[in-house]
């Protein structure tokens, strides 16, 4: 989106510095099996946001995604609106993916976004997206990934060193997984595309650790932020989603 740099550029990655005061915190003595970030649907229906979620608003951006707990059947899940605006939800987290590699999620669309585009700053807008951002690790880092790292920090601050970005594309096909328009920082992933289920529940399975490993060519330090976002302020179009939970899952990479 031309006029997101916070999402779309290096600052895409300055929003954990707003993180919450708490995180989720996973490591190789969890013996649970599953990992909740998203438990929406304990949730009540309202206009509070869901704990431990914060809002993501950008200035250059004077309008914002309205975000709301719903009722869809008889479960409750997180209702975007995006009408020429662009915000998101995050939550800070502390997740190790060598031992919870499997994000799930649960996601709706009403309609896709003509301008859509993968591939232009003019066209990255996406109706509905699920961030997972990373922590730097020096040691997980190459020297040239490095060299760049530290140049954004004198720009940006304190900023994670990647973000895989799940997206829910017009026209790209699923599977194809490119740089961002902005930064190759951020790697936009295709998990759905076209109408065919617009109006239905989609459930989502992603092996972050080996998608990791495929868009950076190195293996994924800690997980530091999840994000939802729901933006239109490119392509000035009208956009609807639902979330429901996100949780991770101890499975083999």
């Amino acid at each position: 989106m031309s006029g997101l740099r916070w999402t779309t550029g290096w600052l895409a990655f300055g929003f954990l510095v707003l993180g919450l005061l708490f995180a989720v915190s996973a490591s190789t003595e969890d013996s649970s099996l599953v990992l909740d970030v998203g438990r929406f649907s304990s949730s009540r229906p309202g206009s509070a946001l869901p704990d431990g979620w914060k809002p993501l608003t950008f200035k250059k951006v004077p309008k914002a995604t309205v975000y709301e707990l719903v009722t869809d059947g008889a479960t409750v899940v997180v209702k975007a609106t995006s009408d020429a605006g662009a915000s998101g939800l995050t939550k800070e987290v502390k997740i190790d993916p060598s031992v919870f590699p499997v994000v799930h999620w649960r996601w709706k669309v009403e309609n896709l976004l003509t301008g859509s585009d993968v591939t232009r700053k003019s066209g990255d807008d996406y109706p509905a997206r699920l961030y997972i951002t990373f922590q730097y690790d020096p040691e997980k880092v190459s020297f040239g990934r490095k060299l760049k790292y530290n140049a954004g920090r004198v720009l940006f601050g304190d900023i994670p060193i990647a973000a895989l970005n799940y997206i829910w594309d017009t026209k790209t096909p699923v599977g194809t997984v490119v740089d961002n328009a902005y930064t190759d920082f951020a790697k936009m992933i295709v998990v759905e595309t076209g109408a065919t289920k617009v109006g239905a529940w989609v459930e989502e399975s992603r092996n972050v650790y080996q998608d990791y490993k495929q868009a950076f060519g190195e293996d994924p330090p800690m997980i530091n932020g999840i994000a939802i976002m729901t933006d239109t302020d490119n392509t000035k179009e009208r956009a609807i989603a639902y979330y429901g939970d996100i949780w991770f899952v101890r499975e083999g990479r």
